[in-house]
């Protein structure tokens, strides 16, 4: 098979997985649960459960004790998801072609379908446990993988950035300094995609210094994808994109485009690419498609 096919592959694969721990829609609690599963399958590139399952492969991991967790970083990623499309936040009616959950369900029960999304993330990363009686792994390794995604989803991670950028559109464009606008991108971005491919590593049975640098690659990736995403806001096709460009200078928001120019945000990719490459190419084992993966996601066009 070719990259694409590959990919797609994959791709199917973590849908299956998803698809196979969401929760039934039943109850007196069937609306909440409706509005979870809408948004969570509204479609999506499943990067990050991609990501953590060839992280998994890269260190030896074999068997299922790593789809809880592959499903829980999504559902986490999609909790996110809803809560930013809230009129309190981006205040947006669609995503994916699809209208978004508060516009379907309302406000109130599209807040507790994120909250849903959040908590049962953790009841699914927990049912790892359960597997350790049929599947190799260690209570160490499940644990030290639940705290990875804790802290990564929370205060010290992608609420953490958050909260910053939140606050950022309170202060004048000239006011956002290079410090806080990588701050806001190491954590809203980076921060789940390094859990992916951390957590991949630690289930596998990585020893410590794997992992972190498992962590840096996924901080290279998180950073060079999002500095991408605003070279594209100037440069790129609003029909090969699939949403309007120029948005970021009208919106007057600061990015590093902005603060940096576009040829040293190219440069800057291009830098943190080769870093993360040079990383993964420095262990024992060799992973050719999440190599040839990073190197896509980061020089995308859409």
């Amino acid at each position: 098979m070719n990259f694409e096919e590959t990919l797609a592959e994959r791709i199917g694969e973590a849908q299956s997985v998803l698809k196979a721990y969401l929760p039934e829609e039943t109850g007196f609690q069937k609306t909440v649960l409706e509005a979870m599963n809408y948004s969570t399958l509204a479609g999506g590139k499943r990067l990050r459960p991609v990501l953590m399952k060839e992280s998994f492969s890269l260190f030896g991991g074999t068997g299922e004790l790593i789809a809880p967790f592959m499903a829980a970083l999504e559902m986490i990623h999609n909790y996110s998801l809803v809560h930013d499309d809230l009129p309190a936040m981006d205040n947006d009616k669609y995503r994916r072609g699809r209208r978004t959950t508060w516009c379907v369900y309302g406000e109130g029960m599209a807040i507790l379908a994120g909250d849903g999304l959040l908590n049962y993330a953790y009841e699914t990363a927990c049912r790892a446990f359960d597997l350790l009686e049929t599947q190799a792994g260690s209570y160490r390794a499940v644990s030290e993988a639940l705290s990875v995604l804790a802290r990564k989803a929370g205060i010290y991670g992608m609420v953490g950035g958050q909260c910053a950028d939140i606050q950022a559109e309170k202060y004048p464009k000239e006011a956002i300094t290079e410090e806080l606008l990588l701050f806001i991108h190491q954590n809203k971005t980076a921060a789940l995609i390094e859990s992916a491919l951390m957590i991949g590593a630690i289930l596998a049975g990585a020893p410590k210094e794997a992992v972190d640098r498992m962590e840096q690659v996924g901080q290279d990736i998180g950073l060079a994808f999002q500095i991408q995403d605003d070279i594209l806001d100037v440069t790129g096709d609003q029909q090969v994109l699939g949403k309007p460009v120029g948005s970021d200078e009208k919106n007057n928001k600061a990015t590093y485009v902005s603060l940096r120019g576009l040829a040293a945000a190219r440069r800057e990719v291009d830098r943190l690419t080769q870093e993360a490459l040079s990383l993964l190419r420095s262990f024992d084992r060799r992973n050719l498609f999440l190599e040839e993966l990073i190197e896509k996601l980061v020089h995308r066009e859409k």
